[in-house]
């Protein structure tokens, strides 16, 4: 875990930029001692982003199912998958 004191941003600003593209976690910013900001990269923040995407829709289908909601065929259920892999794979290398 990178911690920082936010003074830290204003003047090492490339040097945690550099650690965040390079580490591809986020930064975290301390304000008087107390968690204030997390920084990170654009890059790290899009895989997130695209990773909490496919869980809430795994939680939908997960309730759908539960609820009763008919289900999908093999094959369908593959093409899903590959489309959702894929769509991680891509947040990861822009």
């Amino acid at each position: 875990m990178n911690i920082k004191p936010s003074a830290a941003i204003r003047k090492n600003y490339n040097e945690i930029s550099e650690l965040c593209k390079r580490s591809g976690e986020p930064v975290y910013l301390t304000k008087n001692g107390e968690g204030d900001l997390v920084v990170m990269d654009i890059e790290a923040f899009a895989r997130r982003e695209s990773m909490l995407c496919l869980r809430e829709n795994l939680i939908a289908a997960e309730e759908g199912r539960m609820s009763g909601k008919t289900g999908y065929s093999v094959d369908e259920v593959s093409s899903m998958m590959k489309d959702a892999v894929r769509e991680v794979l891509d947040g990861q290398r822009k």
